[in-house]
């Protein structure tokens, strides 16, 4: 049984959903990052970056334990050990990977800089409303939909016409794009996509990890866990 490390953000998402449909049992973990579970010592065994999600699979490579952290290489490793959604033939697995790379390096990132000056920074004490970085990050993130709408009209799901990792990796931050100040008016087949993806029952159960507890994280307290405020 996979031990997930675990609190209900999309990071997390991508690896709870990544377990339900692969079929994976898995004993969970609670990170709360919220009230700084990401800096205990135990867990940077595990997770040297303080980040979760993380995994520890007892059955790894050569049947000898593995802990793995980085969402997305947590992705390819299930991936890998399941032999699903990576993609099936080889031209297959490298359009995944780079879509998952996409994800990882941009969406993820750029999407998560617009919540942070979207809503949390103007409610920190003191505020921070930023118009620059509101317009940089609410813009940037509008971008990459772009391009992801433009890829989701020419095939049904993210990599091709096949639900892999990558649509895994891109559902839970692009399920988000109200709070990112975005619109779907314009992007048809994005809307689609999430509807679709959205309507997996995998999806469903994995999202709904935990779900309880998922904050906003407005609490000084909490803002001081998560950006080191003073």
């Amino acid at each position: 049984m996979i031990d997930l490390y675990y609190w209900p953000t999309p990071n997390g998402w991508k690896v709870s959903i990544a377990l339900a449909e692969m079929g994976l049992p898995f004993k969970l973990h609670e990170i709360n990052i919220g009230k700084g579970d990401q800096f205990d010592p135990a867990f940077l065994q595990i997770a040297p970056n303080n980040r979760m999600p993380a995994i520890t699979d007892p059955d790894g490579p050569d049947g000898a334990p593995i802990s793995i952290f980085e969402s997305g290489a947590i992705l390819q490793y299930l991936a890998r050990k399941t032999g699903k959604f990576g993609g099936p033939t080889e031209r297959d697995r490298i359009a995944v990977d780079q879509w998952l790379m996409w994800q990882m390096g941009g969406l993820g990132p750029m999407a998560g800089q617009a919540h942070h000056f979207l809503k949390y920074a103007p409610a920190m004490n003191p505020p921070h409303d930023i118009p620059y970085a509101k317009d940089r990050y609410r813009a940037e993130t509008g971008r990459l939909y772009g391009v992801l709408d433009r890829q989701l009209a020419k095939h049904e799901f993210v990599a091709g016409d096949f639900y892999s990792i990558a649509d895994m990796s891109i559902w839970g931050w692009a399920s988000l794009w109200e709070g990112q100040q975005q619109t779907l008016d314009d992007k048809p087949n994005l809307r689609r996509w999430l509807e679709t993806v959205s309507a997996r029952p995998a999806v469903i159960e994995g999202r709904a990890l935990l779900a309880e507890k998922r904050g906003d994280h407005s609490s000084k307290d909490a803002q001081k866990a998560l950006f080191k405020t003073k």
